[in-house]
């Protein structure tokens, strides 16, 4: 176990108690406790699900994949209600791991329809896309600087100019 070291970080992430039978992420507020949790960088706060607010269904799903996508009702369809706003989640052939992805997905997109130009979500969607930005720049300022050595080359080159 020597070479095995958890690093384990405080996080602002909030666990609400409800009943046993609600998954955490998706329990009602009555009264916040702290977590601590392992791994995940990054972590944003996010506005808790009401399942009282939340109309669930099960379609069946479209795309590649064939006849076991097709025949299977797998596709969570998620909408909340008091915002109207509607997800809709294939991501995979477990309807499980769909249903969770989908309240992530909701939850996201509440954080956004919430706190506008706020959003942590918008925050570091703009942040990857200036990052994004900046290494295509130097990208291009990079093939430009070659661009000019090949041609400074080329014309060092040529038969005509003979320097000593």
């Amino acid at each position: 176990m020597s070479g095995l070291v958890l690093f384990l970080r405080r996080s602002s992430r909030v666990l609400w108690r409800a009943s046993p039978g609600v998954p955490p992420l998706l329990r009602p507020p009555a009264g916040p406790t702290c977590v601590v949790t392992a791994g995940k960088k990054d972590l944003i706060d996010l506005p808790a699900l009401v399942e009282d607010e939340l109309e669930e269904q099960f379609v069946r799903g479209s795309g590649p994949g064939g006849q076991a996508t097709n025949k299977t009702s797998n596709c969570v369809v998620l909408k909340h209600i008091p915002t109207g706003i509607v997800v809709k989640c294939h991501q995979t052939r477990s309807v499980d791991i769909n249903r969770k992805r989908a309240r992530d997905i909701m939850r996201e997109k509440l954080d956004v329809a919430y706190k506008g130009e706020l959003s942590d979500v918008l925050a570091k969607k703009k942040e990857s896309m200036q990052r994004k930005q900046e290494k295509r720049r130097k990208a291009n300022e990079n093939l430009e600087r070659k661009r000019q050595f090949k041609e400074a080359l080329a014309a060092d080159s040529k038969p005509g100019n003979d320097t000593v």
